[in-house]
């Protein structure tokens, strides 16, 4: 016996945007009240664990202007209409980072706020990494992205997390998977 789920009586897009769309959708719950609910709609995306060896992988350091801060993060990026998910993990590594992986292995997916996004988060180790300079990869990069690009040690990320100075949470699951 399968689980009764939600029931979509009616759906009015309310936003379009270059990234997400929001919408607002009247839903038969499973318990039986009908309700309005605000969902963004987000495409799938990947999250890179970009691993030099063994103990060192790659972190950008990237403006975010809802927090309006600089962070350290894993590199990530949606996944374009057509690409597989381990093409897009291939080319956010190439115009991210300026390298291009040998090796894309999935490790895990999780949806990071479902109580009002459905975008679900792929992550991938990449290793094998040679670098894609001269490619104009890097020139590539979105409108929005001022970034840098560093290496750690996965100690130096881990006590990054447990001090509070990462505070990314796709980082901080990411280091979880390595």
């Amino acid at each position: 016996m399968t689980e009764p789920v939600g029931i979509v009586k009616s759906t009015k897009t309310i936003h379009r945007g270059r990234v997400f769309d929001v919408a607002s959708d009247r839903v038969l719950m499973p318990h039986g009240r009908e309700v309005t609910l605000d969902i963004i709609r987000h495409p799938p995306s990947v999250v890179l664990l970009p691993m030099k060896d063994a103990e060192h992988l790659v972190l950008v350091r990237q403006y975010r202007y809802a927090i309006d801060r600089w962070i350290w993060e894993l590199p990530a990026g949606s996944i374009d209409t057509g690409e597989t998910p381990d093409q897009a993990a291939a080319r956010e590594c190439r115009e991210e980072i300026g390298v291009h992986p040998g090796r894309v292995e999935l490790l895990a997916s999780f949806y990071p706020t479902p109580g009002y996004c459905d975008e679900l988060m792929l992550f991938f180790r990449v290793a094998e990494l040679a670098d894609a300079a001269g490619s104009g990869f890097l020139d590539a990069r979105d409108e929005d992205e001022a970034l840098t690009v560093e290496v750690f040690s996965v100690s130096e990320v881990r006590g990054l997390i447990t001090r509070g100075e990462i505070q990314d949470m796709k980082t901080a699951v990411g280091m979880t998977l390595i």
